[in-house]
């Protein structure tokens, strides 16, 4: 009943609402402070309109894409998020059964639920691996290593977080990762028996990757150490696609570049991270415009629905991720709820297409 429910992002995001714990939702949900930055960036991509085309044979079109050279059924992926599993027991794995199914990235967070080994494997390898820096290295570079020796070929370093970002919301309500149980936890969970009785049942979600031996994960433990010396030693041991996310400037877009990495995500980390950071999809067009026509360049933050897939496209993105509403889908309807969410997207992006005159996202290039 939920999944037939979900006509839209917003729907996922209404029913997520009402089925997650008031802790797990907020958590999803929520930005930086006081959540102006999250506002923004809403009101920037609004302010995108695209050029209605007339009198132009649309009746055949594709959302096939191709990304460092490899064929997808969709111009938007899955981007990177930690502890998919809060938002419905076995997550992950739904995530890599999309990816598989379409032939997009799933991007496996640092801080997945489920082993980096197995989210690859069901993925059918559509799968890259996203890093956070983290305290000496130690563990980061162990992690490349695993990545590697399951055949990930797209590593994607997150960089926006040099220190985790203050989100009230979450802290409120006393969010902690490792999970953690406390009074006020068990009341939230006491009233939402379907999520709490799922949890039990399948067990509360853990930080797989770091259930290796001699090291243990620590989410307030600073990032900040983490320098283009690191970049570039990850540049050396790294035989794949090397990807940059987190990006909201020019001249560090021009030093990446210079430095060999082989494409950049521009993010705001869907403003969870530094409330007053620049619109994403502003310094998007702007970074197009410096680093070059031919350069790879992703976008994620903020997108809802189909037309705002395409209008990061047409300020310069070569391809999208989505985020926090694949979640609500998830917390909406399960699979299922997944499922119905994309194929919205989808159709949503198809009709936009159709309206302004495009038959592929090959011809959007000529908008830009």
């Amino acid at each position: 009943m939920s999944a037939s429910a979900i006509h839209s992002a917003e729907d996922a995001r209404r029913i997520a609402k009402r089925r997650l714990p008031w802790m797990v939702f907020d958590y999803i949900d929520g930005a930086a402070g006081r959540e102006t930055g999250a506002a923004r960036n809403r009101a920037a991509l609004d302010e995108i309109t695209l050029r209605p085309r007339i009198l132009r044979d649309v009746s055949s079109r594709s959302l096939a894409a191709t990304l460092f050279g490899a064929a997808t059924q969709r111009p938007f992926g899955i981007a990177p998020m930690g502890m998919c599993n809060l938002s419905a027991p076995g997550a992950d794995l739904m995530l890599a059964r999309l990816a598989a199914r379409y032939a997009v990235p799933h991007g496996v967070s640092t801080v997945a639920s489920t082993p980096l080994e197995k989210i690859i494997e069901v993925a059918e390898g559509h799968a890259w691996f996203q890093l956070y820096f983290t305290g000496d290295g130690t563990g980061t570079f162990k992690l490349v290593d695993r990545a590697k020796a399951a055949g990930y070929q797209t590593l994607v370093l997150t960089v926006d977080v040099p220190e985790v970002g203050r989100r009230p919301r979450e802290l409120r309500h006393g969010f902690k990762m490792p999970f953690k149980i406390g009074p006020k936890q068990f009341v939230d969970f006491a009233l939402h028996p379907r999520w709490s009785l799922n949890a039990l049942l399948k067990g509360k979600p853990t930080m797989a990757n770091f259930e290796m031996p001699g090291y243990e994960f620590d989410r307030t433990e600073s990032r900040a150490r983490a320098t283009w010396d690191t970049l570039n030693k990850l540049r050396e041991m790294w035989p794949g696609k090397l990807v940059v996310k987190g990006v909201l400037d020019v001249e560090d877009a021009l030093t990446l570049k210079a430095a060999g990495v082989d494409g950049i995500q521009v993010s705001s980390h869907g403003a969870r991270q530094l409330e007053s950071a620049p619109v994403p999809i502003e310094m998007l067009a702007k970074i197009r415009e410096q680093i070059g026509a031919d350069y790879p360049l992703f976008f994620d933050s903020g997108i809802r629905s189909g037309e705002d897939v395409l209008r990061a496209l047409t300020q310069g993105a070569d391809f999208v991720f989505l985020g926090r509403i694949l979640q609500y889908a998830l917390a909406a309807g399960h699979e299922r709820g997944l499922h119905k969410l994309w194929d919205v997207i989808s159709e949503e992006m198809s009709i936009a297409m159709a309206q302004t005159g495009l038959t592929s996202p090959k011809d959007i290039t000529g908008l830009r």
